[in-house]
């Protein structure tokens, strides 16, 4: 069972609030650590992916001796402490160079994680861009092509899909700003090959993540010309480890909150004059056992007699005729 924490003054009955259960819940927060030996080229790419999530997300500097896959109790006080369920774990060795792990949290216990390994030659960050920048807290669109994402088995790439829709994603809503649709986030997955290995990720497909500023100019019709401009960062992954999520975590974690909103009933609709209409699936019947009624107009009649019966015709007799009155 778990422990019930009860608030004592007003502030702690707040903080308590705003991390209980939500039917909509809030942006995910995601916190950036380092280990003790995190390259410079890692360092710049969260940097980047920061400075694309700033609003919703938290960096420390402070080296921290961690190792994720083999103990993760750290990053789930980590994840209490900040109310944080994204985490980004960088760090780098001669095994795995320039390592970003994904991690994802469900109740302030480990979730899932996955561990991302930049290319440091293709690496090119936002500053070597001489573009115009995005503005801080807008969201981006986000384009996922390669047929490693449509897999309906899961696996690495499924994940990686699901990871960075949740980090990118920001404020739940069903308006949109055509113009706050400024930048596009596109990762391209190259084809398997039969040669893969699953303990060297040298061997597996590269993942392309690339940020393009849209610009819309004129183009003479009623519908605008967009050109897509290369805004940064400009990385190459390749997956490395990945931790699976428990069934019964996942299972509690995707659940959806009971709300008042009436259900849409089957087979009901409702007309332009507001007159309910209802549908009703029946059966195959059977015609041969259904019981008429007995009455007269049903009786055999006398066309419908047998040939050998005969049939006797009866002659009238001429009726006699009135005498005319005088």
């Amino acid at each position: 069972m778990l422990r019930q924490v009860k608030p004592r003054t007003a502030r702690s009955k707040r903080a308590l609030e705003k991390r209980a259960p939500k039917a909509v819940e809030n942006p995910k927060k995601a916190l950036f650590l380092r280990g003790t030996t995190c390259s410079q080229i890692t360092q710049d790419a969260m940097q980047d992916l920061f400075a694309l999530r700033q609003t919703h997300a938290k960096r420390f500097h402070k080296k921290n001796p961690l190792h994720p896959f083999e103990d993760a109790s750290s990053l789930s006080f980590f994840s209490e402490k900040n109310d944080c369920s994204l985490l980004l774990f960088g760090s780098s060795n001669k095994k795995r160079p320039h390592a970003i792990t994904f991690a994802r949290t469900f109740d302030y216990k480990m979730l899932d994680m996955l561990e991302f390994i930049l290319d440091g030659e293709s690496f090119r960050s936002i500053s070597q861009f001489k573009t115009k920048k995005v503005p801080v807290g807008t969201r981006p669109l986000m384009v996922f092509a390669g047929t490693a994402f449509e897999s309906p088995v899961p696996n690495a790439f499924t994940m990686a899909k699901s990871m960075l829709l949740d980090f990118f994603r920001g404020d739940a809503t069903d308006k949109i700003d055509v113009e706050g649709l400024q930048f596009v986030v596109v990762v391209t997955a190259d084809e398997p090959t039969a040669t893969e290995n699953p303990e060297d990720p040298s061997s597996k497909p590269v993942l392309r993540l690339r940020v393009y500023t849209i610009r819309t100019k004129r183009s003479g019709q009623k519908l605008p010309r967009v050109e897509l401009e290369e805004h940064g960062p400009r990385m190459d992954f390749r997956l490395g480890r990945v931790q699976e999520p428990d069934s019964d975590m996942l299972k509690e974690a995707l659940r959806k909150a009971k709300t008042n909103e009436e259900r849409t009933k089957k087979n009901i609709s409702t007309d332009i004059m507001g007159d309910k209409l209802g549908r009703i699936h029946m059966g195959k019947l059977d015609l041969s056992e259904l019981q008429t009624r007995k009455m007269k107009g049903l009786k055999r009649e006398r066309d419908q007699r047998s040939p050998d019966e005969e049939e006797t015709v009866f002659e009238e007799e001429p009726k006699p005729k009135r005498k005319a009155k005088a």
